[in-house]
Formats: structure tokens, sequence, C-alpha cells
């Protein structure tokens, strides 16, 4: 849809005028059904529902949480998501070292977090969590909602924490490179020999 009289707009504004057409919001899980929602958009993206070709060019998710699990990680601090009207689009997922042990695929991860340094300071003496996932529903990306999601998990968690991790598979280039431009920067690689993966760990600092 043009804007109105059709004039130009720059590309920050024509992102916001765009989700202001779209009635966007981003919130916090908090409504009845929201977990269920996050857990269809989940295992849509998951690569055995999608093509390779959509694999590599849009990218995917690949842990998987049951019901009990995100219900149990959305305490004391929510995940956070991005609406259209009633129906979540878009979310990341907080994960407190606590479920560290929680899904298998994600433990050397949170092993190798504990290990490192970051700034000549050990991450032990940082307070910290991991973004457990991000997804945007197909034919909503490119929109600027991956940004607005991590934007607003700063909002909601940088009084609470100092930094936030993640990691990235190799095979997922587009969120590598969408993470860097939500302000993330890569600490550290390694390779999982159990998940047979090249992963890609990366921080986003808010001191």
């Amino acid at each position: 849809m043009a804007p109105s009289g059709c004039e130009k707009i720059s590309g920050a504004k024509r992102q916001v005028r765009i989700l202001e057409l779209m009635s966007i919001s981003f919130d916090i899980s908090d409504r009845p059904g929201d977990l269920k929602q996050i857990q269809a958009l989940q295992q849509a993206n998951i690569p055995e529902s999608i093509s390779g070709a959509e694999l590599r060019q849009e990218g995917f998710v690949t842990a998987r949480h049951d019901l009990s699990l995100l219900e149990a990680m959305n305490k004391p601090y929510p995940h956070i998501v991005v609406r259209e009207e009633e129906n979540i689009i878009g979310y990341t997922l907080v994960m407190l070292e606590s479920f560290s042990d929680s899904l298998p695929v994600l433990v050397p991860m949170f092993e190798r977090i504990r290990q490192l340094t970051y700034k000549d300071t050990p991450m032990e003496s940082l307070t910290w969590f991991v973004m457990g996932q991000v997804c945007i529903k197909k034919g909503y990306r490119g929109q600027g909602l991956f940004v607005g999601l991590y934007q607003e998990m700063k909002r909601q968690m940088s009084g609470h924490f100092d930094c936030v991790l993640t990691q990235i598979s190799r095979r997922n280039p587009r969120s590598i490179r969408a993470h860097e431009k939500a302000g993330f920067k890569t600490i550290h690689e390694y390779w999982d020999e159990a998940a047979q993966e090249d992963w890609v760990i990366v921080l986003w600092d808010w001191l």
C-alpha cells in the first residue's frame, strides 16, 4: 500500500509506516494461547517442515520446545512476541541458565558459554541469559520485526542482565547476518560432534 499522497519516505520511516498499517505490536507472552501459537510457529519452521531452498534462503529453527518447557521458561521473564492483532507472527524465547539441561541440543552451548571470557571478564562474573530461539512467520520477514523483537527484549531485560547470548548454525547465514545487524557480535565458534553441527555463539552487550 502506498503512503498517503504517495510521498517518498526513508527506509526507517517506511518501516515504521508499514508496521503501523499492519497493526503490529511488540509484547510479552502473557495471554492464554500464546505459548501454543509460539509452538505452532516453531513447528512450521523446523527443517523437516520446509524445503531445502527455503531452508537456505529463509533460515530455520533447530530446537523444539514442548508446552511445559515453554511455560516454565516463561517465568520469571516472559518470552517476547510480535503480534498482528491477536495473532503471534514472531517470537524470541527467554532461556535462563537454569534451563541449560532442558534440551540436549543446547547443552554444549551452555557448557561453552560458561568457559568463555568477554572483554577479559569471565562469563561467570557477568549476568546473562540465552535467547533460546527467534522466529518470524513467513510473509512478515524483511519488515523490521526481527530487530523490533530484539529491541523489545532489550527494553524488557537490560535492567536485569549485562548481556544476552545465542548460538546460530553456520548453515544459517541469513540468521547470522540478521543478528549482526541487531547488535550481536561473534565471540566463539565450535564444532558439536554429537549434533554434527558447526555453531557460532554471538553476544549482545548491554553494559
